[in-house]
């Protein structure tokens, strides 16, 4: 299954630079383990905010919360998840090209 989520974070008051520094390293050391999984399959900032949109995927939406409650930041996090599925017109490409072209 593919879902689309939108993560907001929002953290406590004034960190200190060196604790904002650590728990950011640790978050995204977790997301580069999602990636190599297969899970986190495309993250984009939201420009101006310390959020983001994803796509995961996972065989349901149990996996999918045990998935992002692991990571770092969760307990910061405000998260929106939808289920999401192949376009018709990704699936009109694929039939007569192939996979879809690239992200740039």
């Amino acid at each position: 299954m593919l879902f689309m989520v939108k993560i907001v974070v929002r953290l406590p008051g004034d960190w200190p630079k060196e604790k904002l520094a650590e728990i950011n390293k640790n978050e995204t050391a977790r997301s580069m383990q999602f990636v190599k999984e297969g899970k986190l399959k495309r993250i984009f900032r939201i420009v101006g905010q310390r959020a983001n949109f994803s796509i995961w995927e996972a065989a349901s939406p149990e996996e999918l919360h045990a998935t992002l409650t692991s990571l770092p930041l969760h307990p910061y996090m405000d998260v929106s998840v939808t289920p999401i599925m192949k376009h018709t017109t990704t699936q009109a490409w694929e039939k007569e090209h192939g996979a879809m072209p690239p992200f740039q």
